[in-house]
């Protein structure tokens, strides 16, 4: 997880060819909670925050995915200065496009995020 997060702020700084950055919390895939329980993001806080630090002061946004629709994601996206998200449902099946979005756009609300005039407009923090 460390290795993952470390990377992060090396790609903002690498790369000015993307706008998004996606799956911020890609590596608990691998998570082995057989060994170590389920992902606690509490043990990576900081690490987490840096990254979140990093891809906001690149003027990136962030998206939150609501295939894992964590509180902690958009709340300490704010706390890090970020200020635009992007809302992707991980769809792999028709069934799953756009699930949890009204809980996804409850929980940005409620840290002061807006929609767009479009739908796939990126939500800004005002």
């Amino acid at each position: 997880m460390h290795r993952y997060l470390e990377k992060v702020p090396v790609m903002v700084r690498g790369s000015d060819t993307f706008e998004v950055f996606t799956h911020i919390d890609y590596a608990v895939r691998s998570w082995p909670a057989e060994v170590h329980g389920p992902f606690d993001p509490r043990a990576f806080e900081e690490p987490f925050r840096v990254a979140m630090r990093s891809i906001a002061a690149g003027g990136r946004a962030l998206e939150m995915n609501t295939r894992r629709l964590w509180p902690w994601t958009p709340q300490w996206w704010a706390e890090e200065g970020g200020r635009t998200v992007s809302i992707g449902s991980d769809a792999h099946t028709p069934d799953a496009l756009a699930a949890n979005f009204p809980e996804a756009a409850a929980m940005l609300e409620h840290l002061g995020f807006r929609p767009g005039r479009a739908p796939e407009d990126l939500w800004v923090r005002a």
